[in-house]
């Protein structure tokens, strides 16, 4: 059954939600990371060249976690370094002492006090790992405890649901990969990113909205660098929208949860045009054979069920360009289902778990 509410937040347009606007600044947000980070971040890549770490270890939770798999992507391709996720509950309650000597241990976090995340951070510290914080609150206790803090640079966010603070993450893991692997190409695809979000911030995805307004149910696709996209789609769609979403990657669909996919059960694919496209679009063929009501977000895919993303942009930064489109979408589906995306039911803007 759909939530409707009859009180001043439902007379809101998308265009006056907070989520809306949020997002919209993340072209700005990126143009200033580029501004502010760049001296931190080559000299990061300097001594991450001359000591390099045996692996890297990712700990996150929510969005923040979603950030850490695109960042696992894009570490192992770009770096030839093995990413993990670590969860923070080791260090927080099962108090474990992992073998983090030489290892870069990179904490992600909007707010940076969720006392588990400090708890892990500085567990890694003291077993000889290198920590990096990704942090938007640059007086935070995470920054205080990081060994170099790359700020997200995004403000002030007020929604509820994170937006712009999740897109800067990824800009930011971008850019220190950039930086790192004196990569010339990386460096190219973030210095256009600016200008590519706001091209990407008009497209058209009403298709989505309109045919969500009904649904309970629905999967998420992604594979490679856009499976954190697909995680992020899925949770924001359960906390504006009352959706029951789950991501999959379009690998593993077909392992089990293709069962459920008949006539009329949406999915969303958000795909890149790299190595995994003929396998996601192939999926999705398969889906729609079934009679299930698909929508595909891929440059330069054509179909009535397209969702447009610019043309001629990097696979890499494909994903940045996606959700930014789908926040804008999921804005708009949130009120006309009856809820506001600013205030989800039962959430707070930090959640601090221990």
């Amino acid at each position: 059954m759909l939530r409707f509410i009859f009180s001043g937040a439902s007379m809101k347009s998308a265009r006056d939600t907070l989520m809306y606007n949020e997002a919209q600044e993340s072209a700005a947000t990126v143009e200033r990371q580029l501004a502010q980070n760049a001296s931190i971040l080559k000299t990061l890549g300097e001594r991450l060249r001359a000591n390099p770490p045996r692996f890297i270890v990712t700990c996150a939770r929510g969005s923040s976690d979603h950030a850490a798999a695109y960042a696992k992507y894009v570490f192992e391709t770009r770096l030839g370094l093995v990413t993990a996720s670590a969860s923070p509950s080791i260090a927080s309650i099962y108090d474990a002492n992992l073998k983090l000597d030489g290892a870069l241990f990179v904490a992600i976090s909007q707010s940076g006090k969720s006392p588990d995340l400090l708890r892990s951070a500085e567990a890694a510290k003291q077993a000889g790992a290198y920590v990096i914080a990704l942090v938007n609150v640059e007086d935070s206790p995470l920054a205080a405890l990081a060994d170099t803090v790359i700020p997200l640079r995004a403000g002030p966010e007020r929604s509820v649901a994170a937006t712009k603070s999740y897109l800067a993450t990824l800009a930011a893991v971008l850019q220190l990969t950039a930086h790192w692997s004196n990569d010339d190409k990386l460096h190219a695809a973030i210095a256009r990113l600016p200008d590519d979000l706001r091209r990407g911030w008009e497209g058209d995805w009403s298709a989505l909205e309109q045919g969500l307004v009904g649904v309970h149910n629905l999967f998420v696709v992604g594979r490679g660098y856009g499976f954190g996209a697909a995680l992020e789609a899925a949770l924001k769609l359960k906390e504006t929208c009352g959706l029951h979403a789950e991501a999959f990657s379009a690998a593993e669909v077909k392992h089990g949860p293709m069962a459920l996919v008949g006539e009329g059960f949406p999915v969303l694919f958000l795909a890149q045009d790299d190595g995994t496209l003929e396998n996601t679009l192939a999926v999705a063929n398969e889906f729609r054979a079934r009679g299930a009501r698909v929508w595909v977000a891929a440059p330069g895919t054509p179909g009535p069920d397209a969702l447009p993303l610019p043309d001629g942009i990097d696979p890499i930064v494909t994903p940045l360009l996606a959700v930014q489109s789908f926040y804008r979408a999921a804005s708009a589906l949130s009120l006309a289902r009856g809820y506001d995306p600013d205030v989800p039911p039962h959430l707070r803007k930090v959640t601090e778990t221990v």
